[in-house]
């Protein structure tokens, strides 16, 4: 069985992804692409497409959400990325993993959605 957020990507359409711009390739051991940001203050960026009045959704998301998705920078992902925990993964719900779903109509992760899931 794969990982319930391989058929997700609620929280990548949902939620802004602010980080310091430090983490981005222009510094010194920054990993996330600067291209794939904007800035939204002397100090932060935001993933494109996660920050203004349209509708959210990070440019580095493929697939469909609620369908099947994948981060196009899994490795290279900002710290607000790599702190996003889903629901029961670490055997306790997350607030922000079931508000993302519910935005985009997915019920929330349960604990029976891991069985079978390496590891």
């Amino acid at each position: 069985m794969s990982h319930p957020c391989l058929t997700c990507g609620a929280c990548c359409a949902y939620f802004r992804v602010a980080f310091h711009w430090a983490e981005t390739d222009a510094a010194p051991g920054g990993l996330t692409p600067e291209a794939l940001t904007e800035p939204l203050d002397p100090h932060r960026v935001a993933m494109r497409g996660t920050w203004g009045d349209t509708a959210i959704r990070c440019v580095a998301l493929r697939g469909e959400v609620g369908v099947a998705t994948s981060c196009d920078i899994y490795a290279q992902r900002p710290s607000p990325c790599r702190d996003v925990k889903a629901s029961w993964e670490y055997g306790a719900p997350d607030a922000h993993c079931d508000r993302a779903r519910a935005g985009h109509g997915l019920a929330p992760l349960q604990p029976s959605d891991w069985d079978g899931v390496a590891a």
